[in-house]
């Protein structure tokens, strides 16, 4: 299989959480599989229960970052790290 990554992704296996909304934070166990500085690939058990973005937290919640899906399979997530819309505000985008 061709690999189609333009960065080389580090394998790792590291427990994580998924953050759902923001009034009342619902939070989603998972572990990551594979990270890089553009996204990540997450392992989880339902992943096609998951919206399109979400917020990921490596430091049980100290720091979020913004995420996208980019794919689904039977039980793994791809996605890629967003802008914070303050710092793509502050850039000009959006």
């Amino acid at each position: 299989m061709e690999e189609r990554r333009a960065i080389v992704r580090t394998r790792v296996r590291r427990a994580a959480e998924i953050v759902l909304g923001a009034d009342a934070p619902a939070k989603i166990r998972c572990m990551l599989r594979d990270l890089t500085s553009a996204g990540a690939c997450i392992a989880l058990e339902c992943p096609y229960e998951m919206p399109d973005t979400f917020e990921l937290t490596l430091d049980r919640g100290r720091s979020l970052r913004p995420c996208r899906v980019r794919w689904r399979s039977h039980d793994r997530l791809g996605v890629s790290f967003e802008m914070p819309a303050a710092q793509s505000n502050a850039a000009g985008v959006g």
